[in-house]
C-alpha cells in the first residue's frame, strides 16, 4: 500500500506583471492557506517521508509554509523541473522513480496536470469527496490518495481510492 499526497500550490501573486509565471510568488492569501496545509497534515497523520515539488517559485513558497507547520524531522524534498506545468504523464513519470521504501509521497505542483492525475489514479472513496475533486483543484486544495501498489512504478488507472479531498475553506 503506498499513500500519495496532491497538493496545488497556495494562491499566487498577479501584482507584477513584469515577472514570468514561474517566477510568481505568493500572495497573502497563499500564505496564510499553505501553513493550514501543513497543519492538517502534521494533526491527521499525514507527514510524507517524501515530497517532489515542482520549481516555480509559488510552489516552493507553498511547500516552505507547509514544512513550517511540521514536527519532527522534516521529509526529504527534491525540486523538480519536469513537474512545473506538467501533464499527469509527466508527473506519473517522475513519481515512478520513487524508490520503494517510500510509503507516502506529496507532490507539490499546477493544474491542469495535477487535477488530472488526481482523476486517473482515483477509482474510488466517498461520494462528497470524489464528487468535490471532479469538480475542481483549486489553489492550495489537498488531495490523499491510498494506493494499492507495492512499487511507484506499478501505479495503474483508477486503482485508486480517494481518501479526503480538501479545499483550504475545509481546513
Amino acid at each position: 500500500m503506498r499513500t500519495l499526497s496532491l497538493l496545488r500550490h497556495a494562491k499566487s501573486s498577479w501584482d507584477d506583471a513584469s515577472l514570468d509565471d514561474h517566477e510568481r510568488p505568493l500572495n497573502k492569501r497563499g500564505t496564510k492557506d499553505a501553513p493550514r496545509v501543513g497543519s492538517f497534515l502534521q494533526e491527521h497523520g499525514l507527514v510524507p517521508e517524501l515530497v517532489l515539488c515542482s520549481d516555480a517559485v509559488r510552489a516552493r513558497a507553498t511547500l516552505t509554509l507547509v514544512l513550517s507547520a511540521f514536527d519532527g524531522p522534516a521529509p526529504t524534498v527534491e525540486y523538480d523541473p519536469r513537474l512545473y506545468m506538467s501533464e499527469p504523464a509527466a508527473i506519473l513519470e517522475v513519481l515512478t522513480r520513487t524508490g520503494p521504501e517510500v510509503g507516502h509521497c506529496l507532490i507539490v505542483g499546477h493544474n491542469p496536470g495535477l487535477h488530472a492525475l488526481a482523476l486517473v489514479l482515483t477509482g474510488s472513496g466517498e461520494r462528497k469527496a470524489l464528487a468535490g475533486l471532479a469538480a475542481k483543484f483549486p489553489t492550495a486544495a489537498l488531495a490523499v490518495i491510498d494506493l494499492d501498489a507495492e512499487r511507484w512504478d506499478r501505479l495503474k488507472p483508477g486503482t485508486g481510492r480517494l481518501r479526503l479531498f480538501a479545499t483550504p475553506k475545509d481546513l
